[in-house]
């Protein structure tokens, strides 16, 4: 009898203990990495879903890589998932070498664009072949972003298919838009690499010039894209994620009020221009948790 009343209190006590600490497993099962690139856009749609996945009691923790890294830290697994992917064109190169190591979802975006832009304004600029007559008026510069980006390497191609007499300046997205903007508040003509979606072409009346030899491509389609075994591991996250669709004017909207809580006075808040956005988006984003 006394046996028996020892064996009980131990497996009372063997009860509680389990049932007071957490489980690991369980909690590693809500850990979340999510990559994010240190463009706006990008930002934007990473917060939004970081926004998301917390009201569905995950813990996300965010990864800032350039666009290189983000294929080989998905493919190694050091992150589990990223909404920042243009196919089938721009990151052709990065899925043909990584396409074996990562799974990539459904579209969530229709028609992304990149090539070169310049003010409405700039009349008789309208194709990338007119650039080397104009070049003096311009400064025989090109306004880049991120050495490692699609974009610029597709720049780069553009300069050697057209026999362009520019320089391709290389810097940030910060960096071209405050070269884009000083020039066009002073209707300076000024060319840089650029794409949509993007909140600038909401805020200024810019051009793409022609791309007759099609070096840039056809528009693309943005894709989430996760580390291998990552969808039988959350098949929650995947089921939200394809139901996930934007609008140009829903993501434009969106971009805008992360831009304006992360420059400027603002400093760098992005969660309150995504709360914004979902504040009046209601719909969209219960459509999308309720997947």
């Amino acid at each position: 009898m006394k046996k028996l009343k020892i064996f009980a209190s131990i497996m009372l006590l063997l009860s509680f203990f389990l049932t007071s600490c957490s489980n690991p497993l369980a909690e590693s099962q809500k850990k979340v990495k999510l990559g994010l690139i240190n463009w706006v856009d990008s930002i934007s749609v990473a917060y939004l879903w970081k926004a998301i996945l917390e009201k569905k009691g995950y813990n996300v923790q965010m990864m800032e890589l350039d666009k290189g890294a983000m294929w080989t830290g998905v493919a190694r697994g050091d992150v589990d998932i990223t909404g920042y992917v243009w196919l089938p064109q721009t990151d052709k190169p990065y899925y043909d070498k990584y396409k074996d190591k990562v799974e990539v979802g459904g579209s969530w975006y229709k028609g992304a664009k990149l090539g070169l832009a310049v003010p409405e304004y700039m009349k008789d600029v309208n194709s990338i072949e007119d650039l080397n007559k104009h070049s003096s008026e311009f400064g025989g510069k090109i306004f880049g972003i991120d050495p490692g980006s699609s974009l610029m390497q597709l720049s780069q191609t553009v300069q050697k298919e057209y026999g362009l007499k520019t320089d391709l300046i290389e810097s940030s997205e910060a960096a071209m838009l405050t070269e884009l903007n000083k020039a066009y508040e002073q209707k300076k003509p000024v060319v840089v690499t650029l794409w949509n979606p993007h909140w600038i072409f909401s805020v200024e009346k810019l051009k793409y010039l022609e791309d007759p030899k099609g070096v840039y491509g056809k528009p693309d389609n943005i894709h989430y894209m996760m580390k291998k075994g990552f969808s039988k591991e959350h098949p929650e996250i995947v089921k939200m994620y394809e139901k996930w669709d934007m609008t140009d004017k829903e993501l434009s909207q969106l971009i805008k009020y992360v831009n304006e809580s992360t420059s400027g006075d603002a400093g760098y808040e992005p969660e309150k221009g995504v709360k914004k956005w979902m504040d009046e988006n209601p719909e969209l984003v219960k459509k999308w948790m309720n997947a």
